[in-house]
């Protein structure tokens, strides 16, 4: 159930939903309705004076909302109805599928120096080869994707899965998918050779664990190589995947021209499943603000990399039901695929049509 009750701003707390705009004296809006508050804004209210806020308790439940789908009038139904455009193919890994990654890949990591190691990647990464061709999947829902609870080994599946779709955007053939799938699956191996204190540290990590930490792409690197059984694409998609277009990344600092492309894919894949994943020392990101922040890193990813991965990944899918920053539920009936940010939905208390992407009248309103 949601409520609404006055906070002073003596104790708000960062991460409270505001329920009304904050509006300055040129009637500009600082602060949308719905927002969930940080300590930046929380600090600004203060300073300029502000006694006391609207905070919005709660969400609609599932027996809320259930009841407002069941009530919708027939014109609003049939609004959605007439709008609503399937989702493009999405990868999705059945369980089996996933069990058989899962397994193979807590063994990779576990078993470098095994014999059949060369063997295990190319039977994983050839399992997802298939679920993204095999129904022609052309973009991703993150929350299909799970493979295991443990974080290294379904980061590694996440990043590869993504990072092929992402690859396939950006105009790779089959045979470089699959090289960037076992790129992506490998990125992290280095990281068997890191101790477990530093690894699974729940706090920061202090500067000399911060450099060993940052050596792990050098490890795998060098674990593969050892191997003399993958070719050089694959070595530098393990080994660059932290460097950064301007040149300030590790393990090397290598620029723009000198990263390979497999490395600059892999790269925003990593990053957009890191934020949005939970860690002992971290909370995780919502995929909207990770999003967000990918589109900030302009000087760090490259750009036709960001551009493929945008195009591809769905946020809000078809159907689901999402709250605007008016405080309205909405379905949405249509994703764009140009900006994954704002789909079309339609308002289930006011039965309107928003197009997000494209109507003008839009502009100001936002999904939190």
């Amino acid at each position: 159930m949601v409520k609404r009750k006055l906070v002073s701003t003596r104790t708000l707390k960062s991460g409270m939903k505001i329920d009304q705009a904050i509006i300055d004296s040129r009637g500009r809006e600082l602060i949308v309705k719905g927002s969930v508050l940080d300590d930046f804004q929380i600090e600004y209210l203060r300073e300029h004076g502000v006694g006391g806020i609207y905070i919005r308790f709660g969400e609609p439940d599932e027996e809320e909302l259930s009841k407002l789908e069941q009530n919708l009038p027939v014109y609003t139904r049939e609004l959605i109805q007439k709008s609503r455009v399937e989702d493009r193919s999405k990868v999705r890994l059945d369980q089996e599928v996933c069990k058989r990654v899962g397994e193979g890949i807590q063994f990779l990591f576990h078993n470098t120096e095994s014999e059949g190691f060369l063997e295990t990647t190319n039977n994983i990464s050839g399992e997802l080869v298939n679920a993204i061709t095999g129904n022609k999947a052309v973009a991703i829902d993150i929350n299909l994707i799970k493979v295991s609870d443990e974080y290294t080994f379904k980061h590694s599946v996440d990043v590869a899965t993504m990072a092929m779709v992402i690859g396939q955007n950006y105009g790779l053939d089959k045979e470089e998918l699959r090289e960037l799938g076992v790129a992506g699956l490998l990125h992290d191996l280095g990281k068997s050779q890191i101790p477990n204190e530093v690894l699974n540290k729940p706090g920061k990590l202090d500067d000399k664990e911060f450099e060993l930490m940052k050596q792990h792409s050098l490890f795998g690197f060098k674990i593969l190589k050892e191997k003399n059984q993958f070719n050089e694409n694959i070595l530098k998609g393990v080994l660059q995947h932290h460097e950064k277009i301007s040149g300030k990344g590790y393990p090397l600092g290598t620029p723009d021209e000198g990263i390979h492309k497999y490395a600059k894919i892999i790269a925003v894949a990593d990053v957009y499943d890191a934020l949005v994943t939970e860690r002992p020392y971290k909370k995780a990101f919502q995929k909207r603000e990770a999003v967000e922040m990918i589109l900030a890193m302009t000087q760090d990813l490259d750009m036709q990399a960001m551009v493929s991965f945008l195009n591809c990944v769905i946020l809000y899918p078809v159907d689901s039901i999402v709250t605007l920053s008016t405080g309205e539920p909405a379905k949405v009936v249509q994703n764009n695929n140009a900006n994954c940010l704002r789909p079309t939905v339609v308002g289930l208390k006011t039965g309107k049509l928003y197009n997000l992407c494209d109507d003008i009248n839009c502009a100001s309103l936002v999904i939190l």
